[in-house]
């Protein structure tokens, strides 16, 4: 594997629109994609949740008109579909609310769903009158139905995973934060060491930390500033950190 894809550098993130940067790379050049993009619900970023003080998150959260969302979720999945290798695969984290999009985008651009995973967290914010929303719904789709990665690191893979959220008490983040755990359990079944894993919606940049403890390579573009320094940090200190095993 070379060291570029196209205009980018692997095991590097850019600051920048995905949609603005995704045509730059390659078609058939990805192995997997995890991304937890924008939900479209109006999202109050620095609002003090899941054991947080809104001081201490980091502004700058970049949402998507709810009158916009199946276009900009058709766009970045059809450039998903065209960059990935035909036995390519991809994650796409949701929410409930918006989910009928995340689903039809998948089918327009081409892909074949393969699971309806549920990422199960310890609670979730508290609610007065409906039950309180503690998962996220994760898609699981590819180019070819006939052949891609799955390596069965479980001998019975169940499709409900209860993982905790991480909450960094007293530490400067990011408002919303995939647990490094669930990332790698994605790796783990779904690419190989060496193979490119790419992000467009980085956030914190936990898709490319996982990559990199991993020893697969990776490729992020996260569109606020801010976002992507915290990203480059968390990686600077994981660059010479030894994988787990």
């Amino acid at each position: 594997m070379t060291g570029r894809r196209g205009p980018f550098s692997l095991d590097e993130v850019y600051l920048g629109d995905s949609l603005e940067l995704m045509p730059g790379v390659p078609s058939e050049s990805v192995d997997l994609i995890v991304t937890d993009p924008p939900f479209a619900i109006d999202f109050r970023a620095r609002k003090g949740n899941y054991n947080r003080a809104g001081d201490r998150v980091l502004n700058g959260y970049c949402e998507i008109d709810r009158d916009d969302y199946l276009a900009f979720t058709t766009q970045w999945m059809a450039e998903a579909f065209r960059i990935l290798t035909t036995s390519g695969s991809v994650y796409v984290f949701s929410g409930w609310s918006n989910l009928k999009d995340i689903l039809i985008g998948l089918d327009a651009a081409g892909f074949t769903t393969v699971n309806h995973l549920i990422w199960k967290y310890q609670f979730g914010v508290f609610t007065k009158k409906k039950y309180v929303t503690s998962h996220y719904h994760i898609l699981f789709a590819v180019r070819n139905p006939k052949r891609y990665t799955f390596n069965k690191i479980d001998h019975y893979p169940e499709d409900v995973w209860e993982i905790n959220r991480e909450y960094w008490k007293g530490k400067v983040k990011t408002p919303t934060k995939l647990p490094l755990q669930l990332v790698q359990k994605i790796l783990r079944y779904s690419s190989n060491e060496g193979d490119l894993v790419f992000d467009p919606f980085l956030g914190s940049g936990t898709v490319a930390v996982a990559s990199a403890t991993l020893n697969r390579r990776y490729l992020g573009f996260e569109i606020v500033e801010d976002y992507l320094r915290f990203a480059r940090a968390r990686l600077a200190r994981i660059t010479d950190s030894p994988p787990p095993v």
